[in-house]
């Protein structure tokens, strides 16, 4: 590895240009590029002046891990191409019941390729599992709630934004208590495309179809967009034999803004685990931290 960690982009949506601005706030990271599907002169936004933009991450020079910022359903494809390279990488997959199957297999392919990928590097999944994980440690017997919201889900969004006739789109979740939600989404369609036959599209699909979900054709959703997030972890447990243990977590955020941290702290860490896929709450929390590990334990201990 190099005296700071070479970092390539791949992806630069919403939250890519969010990590772009997270590794030129890291001291310890320097970028090596982005990489795009396609690529031209039109197309390069004015920050990334000086930048070097390509479509393959082997023409990047020295990477050391890649930081995907590709949609969750394309995220093993690319893992598995830049892992093979022997470049670590880090992700934000957020379909919860299939975690443990990626990790299996992007696991595979890290060991294969001596190199390591921490998968689900997000806030939920991601930092939202380690507060659950803790609580759960010090509740064991008990019931944790996580209520989403209310705010615009990206991987929701970028779910319905690949079905078959949607222009453009906005998912929306909003908290019913109890771990319980509801989608609202809003889409615009292309010229010709059935309103109806989208609808049951977004319903059925696995993102959608264990909530309650609505779905509304609008003008313009770019007048509905706001980024703002949020969530509340509620535990209620027992503590050795102790009833009535209550405890919550709170935060608003900026949702892609507090991804691509979370991704560049998870980049950090996998340059201090062995070959091989791993979770959040399976890495040690000062290994996703900057600084010397005696400062950080005085400070933070």
């Amino acid at each position: 590895m190099s005296v700071k960690i070479r970092a390539a982009i791949v992806g630069y949506g919403n939250i890519g240009k969010s990590v772009f601005e997270a590794i030129e706030s890291s001291p310890d990271f320097e970028l090596a590029g982005i990489v795009r599907r396609t690529v031209s002169v039109d197309n390069v936004p004015k920050e990334l002046s000086g930048v070097t933009v390509t479509d393959d991450i082997g023409k990047l020079e020295h990477v050391d891990v890649a930081i995907l910022c590709a949609p969750t359903r394309k995220i093993a494809e690319t893992a598995k191409k830049i892992l093979a390279l022997g470049i670590n990488t880090v992700d934000s997959y957020d379909i919860h019941g299939s975690i443990w199957e990626l990790r299996e297999e992007l696991g595979a392919a890290a060991k294969s390729g001596n190199a390591v990928s921490i998968i689900s590097a997000g806030w939920d999944p991601g930092s939202d599992s380690i507060v659950r994980a803790l609580l759960e440690s010090i509740a064991p017997k008990g019931i944790t709630y996580t209520n989403f919201g209310p705010g615009m889900s990206m991987g929701h969004t970028v779910a319905v934004k690949a079905i078959e006739g949607v222009k453009n789109a906005l998912s929306m979740t909003i908290p019913l208590g109890t771990g319980i939600h509801r989608r609202m989404v809003y889409v615009e369609i292309e010229k010709g495309a059935d309103f109806k036959k989208v609808e049951n599209d977004i319903k059925t699909d696995a993102y959608f179809v264990k909530d309650e979900t609505h779905v509304f054709l609008v003008e313009s959703v770019d007048n509905l967009k706001d980024m703002g997030h949020g969530v509340q972890l509620i535990r209620k447990g027992v503590s050795g034999k102790t009833q009535n243990q209550l405890f919550e977590f709170n935060m608003k955020i900026n949702n892609p803004a507090l991804t691509a941290q979370i991704l560049v702290a998870c980049a950090r860490a996998t340059f201090k685990q062995n070959p091989g896929a791993y979770t959040m709450i399976e890495i040690p929390m000062i290994d996703m931290l900057y600084g010397e590990k005696e400062d950080l334990i005085r400070r933070l201990v």
